[in-house]
């Protein structure tokens, strides 16, 4: 699918701006200074900065209207310091298994806002918001599609791993008629 690719080169984008890597060997190519900047910036700044250039590029992107996307994606993806790649952010966000929602590190009237986000910035400040509750470690794949899509589908995936109810969301829908038929 093409979001599943998509996600797979931001977090490769990612791993390339952070100074060190997981295992904390120094990378020589990190980029301190965009993190920074993307960290700071509104979407227009974002929108202006280098560092998202490369990423919309390496995304091949074409068309302009996809800078918008492609800002809020370098946006938020430039405040997490740790992929906690195979758990979901709602499920992180969320509350623990069988306890009340009270518990969960963003509470439902928070993650609501979230997931009723219509415009770019209001996604931009509610999935800040997310990072920083996460304690800056979250599934940085999962993370990059949802700011690259921010489908309906993916907004119900959201709701039922919030909710600990993941294995009952509805199945990704395939992004062109070559993926529903492969």
């Amino acid at each position: 699918m093409k979001s599943t690719e998509d996600a797979r080169i931001a977090a490769g984008w990612w791993l390339g701006l952070q100074p060190s890597f997981q295992n904390r060997e120094r990378n020589p190519n990190g980029d301190r200074a965009a993190l920074a900047r993307l960290r700071r910036a509104d979407l227009v700044g974002a929108m202006q900065d280098p560092a998202t250039f490369t990423l919309f590029h390496a995304l091949g992107r074409a068309h302009p209207a996809a800078l918008l996307d492609v800002a809020l994606c370098a946006a938020v993806l430039a405040g997490v310091r740790e992929d906690r790649r195979g758990e979901h952010p709602a499920r992180t966000l969320g509350p623990p298994p069988a306890e009340a929602v009270e518990r969960a590190l963003m509470k439902p009237l928070r993650f609501r806002r979230l997931i009723e986000a219509e415009t770019a910035e209001d996604r931009l400040i509610a999935l800040r918001r997310a990072v920083q509750l996460a304690d800056r470690r979250l599934d940085v794949h999962e993370l990059a599609a949802a700011c690259l899509d921010w489908s309906e589908t993916r907004r119900q995936r959201w709701i039922f791993e919030y909710y600990n109810a993941g294995f009952a969301a509805p199945a990704p829908e395939p992004a062109s008629e070559e993926d529903a038929v492969a």
